[in-house]
């Protein structure tokens, strides 16, 4: 039972505080607000998080949709570093939408909050796709001793431009993981060909025809 109360009591205190967030905005919500909405007391608040940004970061992780442990581990390492590489939490959530500007807001004047934030979004992209080259490595598909970092940034680098400089679509950020994976196969995979994709640019809903090199052997 008492664990039963406290999984409740969490859930009302996440609920209240994104009620208040997308009400009144990050800055303005505090946590005596949060308990009087949820009908939770901050002494038991405090039991669940250290504090308020703790709390934040558990609705923002929420809401964006992270990544799993072991949720792309279909022991394809190409088709998963694909998949992870091109995902995307579904955006029709409108608790999502109306709040999270909210939370964009509040990482800019807060830079211990951006901080954390941002370890949190990309460490489960770095952990998969690390988890995805040392299984290519280990079957004997990828070179080996690849540079672990060198071969992260490689992979998403282009995701991050094009997602924040060239604010892709959806269909574009598939086409363009499909493109960076291709080309990292390319100059690091062993054995096997590799898959002839079109030319990516931006903003197509249709894939352009490109120069196509020859396949390796």
């Amino acid at each position: 039972m008492p664990r039963t109360r406290s999984a409740s009591a969490h859930r009302k205190v996440l609920n209240a505080a994104l009620e208040l967030i997308g009400e009144h905005g990050v800055e303005a919500t505090s946590m005596d607000a949060i308990a009087a909405r949820s009908g939770v007391s901050k002494a038991t608040i405090y039991k669940h998080w250290a504090d308020k940004n703790a709390l934040l970061l558990e609705l923002m992780s929420t809401l964006a949709g992270l990544i799993r442990p072991g949720e792309f581990d279909s022991g394809d390492a190409r088709a998963d570093m694909t998949a992870v590489l091109s995902y995307r939490p579904a955006d029709d959530n409108p608790t999502r939408q109306r709040t999270m500007p909210h939370f964009i807001a509040y990482t800019v004047h807060n830079q211990a909050f951006r901080d954390a934030w941002r370890k949190m979004v990309m460490e489960p992209q770095r952990r998969e796709l690390t988890h995805q080259l040392k299984s290519g490595m280990a079957k004997g598909e990828l070179a080996p001793e690849l540079d672990l970092d060198l071969s992260l940034a490689l992979l998403l680098g282009p995701m991050i431009y094009a997602h924040v400089v060239l604010n892709t679509k959806e269909e574009d950020r598939k086409r363009l993981a499909e493109k960076v994976v291709d080309a990292f196969w390319r100059a690091f995979g062993l054995g096997k060909a590799t898959m002839q994709l079109p030319a990516w640019q931006p903003g197509r809903t249709k894939p352009v025809s490109g120069p196509r090199r020859p396949q390796r052997s």
